[in-house]
């Protein structure tokens, strides 16, 4: 079974979240845990958690369901350590939040090594971080985001998202992989024309039992433009017909599908159309 939706608004506060997600006809949602664009935030009080509990109980929305996103300003691999101490406070503050949420998982930009120091030595310092974080917290998942390639960030390829998960440790059962597909076709992931190519070769080098979400964007940009440009369903140069083919792959049931496509007022139609394309 197949769960969509979009990455919904916290406006007015995280319990708005679940609320936002079923007015548009979601049954998954991402959503911020505080602002994106700053690096502090009031704590959640406890009304606003048992408020966002009892809404997502309302509406029918599980942890398996949810794909929190961290902060923008984020960057783990930052070889400068002070700024990447900065960073990793951020990201430790971001998985507290989702505990005391109730949530599974947190889903993150990997990092950009500023080309300051080599990638892979970027890859080590982002796995460091990342297990001293979780060593701090319980229960929640680090969900690393396919990039695009754009500039000196790290994580286009599925084998440095293999070296991550690796140096991070596969076996805590603490780290997984979303997949978004503007990205993966901007960083050169034919998923329009070589879409079994494309996941079986996902599947070989990581491993489905990996993937905890994916996020559902048309790309503006070419097969390995390198942009992040997102575009909505039908209108980029991944096409409808990309889409059918992630509704029906049974390896991508269970998991959150989260639209993150340009023009949030047809969502609620996008979501429609995706739950049209199973079985077509």
């Amino acid at each position: 079974m197949k769960f969509a939706g979009a990455h919904v608004s916290i406006s007015g506060g995280v319990e708005n979240a679940p609320l936002n997600a079923a007015a548009i006809g979601a049954k998954a949602f991402a959503m911020f845990t505080k602002n994106q664009r700053q690096w502090k935030s009031p704590p959640l009080t406890e009304k606003s958690i048992e408020a966002f509990k009892k809404n997502c109980a309302e509406k029918g929305f599980t942890a398996d369901h949810i794909l929190p996103h961290d902060g923008y300003l984020i960057n783990l691999g930052n070889p400068d350590p002070e700024k990447r101490a900065v960073s990793r406070e951020s990201f430790l503050d971001e998985m507290k939040r989702c505990m005391s949420l109730g949530l599974k998982y947190l889903n993150f930009h990997p990092g950009s090594h500023l080309r300051e120091v080599s990638p892979d030595e970027c890859l080590t310092l982002i796995a460091q971080e990342v297990k001293s974080v979780l060593a701090e917290t319980q229960d929640v998942c680090a969900v690393i985001e396919n990039t695009a390639g754009q500039g000196s960030n790290v994580g286009s390829s599925f084998e440095e998202l293999a070296r991550l998960l690796e140096r991070i440790g596969k076996d805590s059962g603490r780290v997984g992989v979303c997949l978004d597909t503007c990205h993966a076709f901007a960083a050169g992931y034919d998923l329009k024309d070589s879409y079994d190519e494309v996941m079986d070769r996902f599947g070989s080098l990581i491993g489905f039992e990996y993937l905890k979400g994916m996020h559902l964007n048309d790309s503006k940009s070419v097969l390995g433009g390198h942009l992040d440009r997102h575009h909505s369903l039908g209108k980029g140069e991944l096409g409808v017909g990309t889409f059918r083919r992630i509704m029906n792959d049974p390896r991508l049931d269970g998991i959150p599908m989260v639209l993150e496509t340009i023009d949030e007022m047809i969502w609620p139609e996008e979501i429609r159309l995706l739950y049209s394309l199973v079985g077509s």
